[in-house]
C-alpha cells in the first residue's frame, strides 16, 4: 500500500454557484479535497483518498451550522492501520460481510481476506476506500458535484473481472447530497458499493446519538449468526426492538435482552426496504430527527435495504476534526446496500454484475431542521 504524507485537509477546490471567486486547490501527491457548497450555505468535503465525505455541514431550527459528519483533518488518520473505522468512505467491491471470505460464481470459488473475524468486510484489506480516485468536478442547472473514478483490476482483493466504477455525488440547492454509482465489468462479479459517513446530527464530537428519533422504512430485516452473517431468514421487526417502523429513539430499545443486539453489540443488522426495487425509482428508507438541534436526516434510495449501524465499536480512543474524542456510540451510519453475503444466499436479491450489465443505484441524503 502506498505511503501518504501527513496532509491537513485544510484548502479546498470549492465548486459553487460562483465559480471564478472560489477556486483554490491544494495538491499532495494526488490527494486533493473538494468542497461542494450551495447558495443555502450546506457545505460538503470530498477527499479523492477513497472517495471519503470528511464534512458535511449543515443547519440546525435556528440556522446554527455544524458539521455532522464524522472524520479527521488529516489524509494520515485516515490510514491508520489499526482503528477501521470506514469514515466517511465508499466501500467495495463489495459493502458488508461475506462469510468465510469466499464464494463460488460459476463454478469456480473465489477466496477473498478474511479480515473482520472469520469473515471477509468492505472489500478488503485494500478495499476502494484506501485506494486514490481520479477526481472530476462537475456542475448542472442548480447542482455542483465531484465524479470519481477507479479501475478494479481483475483479481484484486481476490474478485474477478476489471470493475470500472464510478461514484458522483451531487449537492443541490434543496440541500440534498446525491450519490449515483455506476460500473461496468468484463467477468461476473459481486458489486455492492455504499457509502458509509457516520453521522451525529448534533454536531461531530458532540456526544452520543441515542436520543436521535429514527424510522426505519422496513417492516423486515435480516437476522444474523454471532459473526454477523445473516442466517437467511427475512424476519418481521414487529413486536422486536428492531421495529423503528414507527420513529423512536435510537437508544430506546438498545439495551434490551436480545439475541440479535448481543450478537451485534447492538445495532449493525441489514434491514429489507418497504416496497419494490425498482432500479432509478427511490423510495424513503430512513429519517432521523435530533430533537435538540431540530436536524433532519432523510435517506431515499433505489437499493433493496440499508444497514442501520449505531457506532457500537466506537471507543473515545478516536479524536475528530474537532479536537473531541468520539464516544461509545458516537455516530450512526445508514449504508443503503443489497444485504450482507448476498453470493452465498440464494434467495436474497442478486448482486452479481455480467459482463454487458451496467451496475447503476442512487442514493440520496437529504437535510433539513424543523
Amino acid at each position: 500500500m502506498k505511503k501518504f504524507p501527513t496532509i491537513v485537509l485544510g484548502m479546498a477546490l470549492v465548486i459553487g454557484p460562483v465559480l471564478q471567486a472560489q477556486i483554490s486547490v491544494e495538491d499532495f501527491d494526488t490527494i486533493r479535497l473538494y468542497t461542494l457548497k450551495n447558495n443555502h450555505g450546506m457545505t460538503v468535503k470530498i477527499t479523492n483518498y477513497g472517495a471519503i465525505i470528511t464534512s458535511i455541514s449543515v443547519p440546525d431550527r435556528n440556522g446554527g451550522f455544524a458539521d455532522v459528519a464524522l472524520g479527521y483533518n488529516q489524509v494520515g488518520d485516515y490510514t491508520n492501520a489499526v482503528d477501521k473505522p470506514y469514515f466517511g468512505a465508499i466501500v467495495g467491491r463489495y459493502g458488508n460481510r461475506i462469510a468465510k471470505g469466499e464464494f463460488t460464481l460459476n463454478n469456480e470459488t473465489y477466496r477473498l481476506a478474511v479480515n473482520n473475524g472469520p469473515n471477509h468486510l468492505h472489500g478488503g484489506v485494500v478495499g476502494f476506500d484506501k485506494v486514490v480516485w481520479t477526481a472530476n468536478p462537475t456542475a448542472g442547472d442548480g447542482w455542483t458535484g465531484l465524479t470519481l473514478s477507479y479501475y478494479a483490476k481483475d483479481k484484486e482483493e481476490g474478485y474477478p473481472g476489471n470493475l470500472d466504477i464510478t461514484v458522483t455525488y451531487q449537492l443541490n440547492e434543496d440541500n440534498e447530497l446525491s450519490v449515483v454509482y455506476h460500473a461496468t465489468t468484463d467477468q461476473a462479479t459481486p458489486v455492492n458499493l455504499t457509502q458509509h459517513t457516520y453521522f451525529n446530527l448534533k454536531g461531530e464530537g458532540n456526544g452520543d446519538i441515542l436520543g436521535h428519533e429514527l424510522m426505519l422504512n422496513a417492516s423486515h430485516y435480516t437476522p444474523v449468526d454471532s459473526t454477523l452473517i445473516p442466517t437467511g431468514e427475512i424476519a418481521p421487526v414487529a413486536g422486536t426492538p428492531f421495529d423503528f417502523t414507527k420513529a423512536k429513539a435510537i437508544g430506546r430499545d438498545i439495551s434490551k435482552n436480545h439475541q440479535q443486539l448481543e450478537f451485534g453489540a447492538g445495532y449493525d443488522h441489514n434491514w429489507v426496504i418497504n416496497g419494490e426495487t425498482k432500479p432509478g425509482q427511490l423510495r424513503l428508507a430512513a429519517r432521523v430527527h435530533e430533537p435538540t438541534t431540530g436536524r433532519i436526516l432523510e435517506v431515499h434510495t433505489d437499493e433493496p435495504g440499508v444497514q442501520f449501524y449505531c457506532g457500537n465499536f466506537l471507543d473515545g480512543r478516536l479524536r475528530g476534526k474537532s479536537g473531541k474524542t468520539y464516544v461509545h456510540r458516537g455516530g450512526f451510519c445508514l449504508e443503503t446496500q443489497h444485504y450482507p453475503d448476498s453470493p452465498n444466499q440464494a434467495n436474497f436479491p442478486s448482486c452479481i454484475l455480467q459482463p454487458g450489465e451496467t451496475y447503476q443505484t442512487t442514493t440520496v441524503f437529504k437535510f433539513a431542521a424543523k
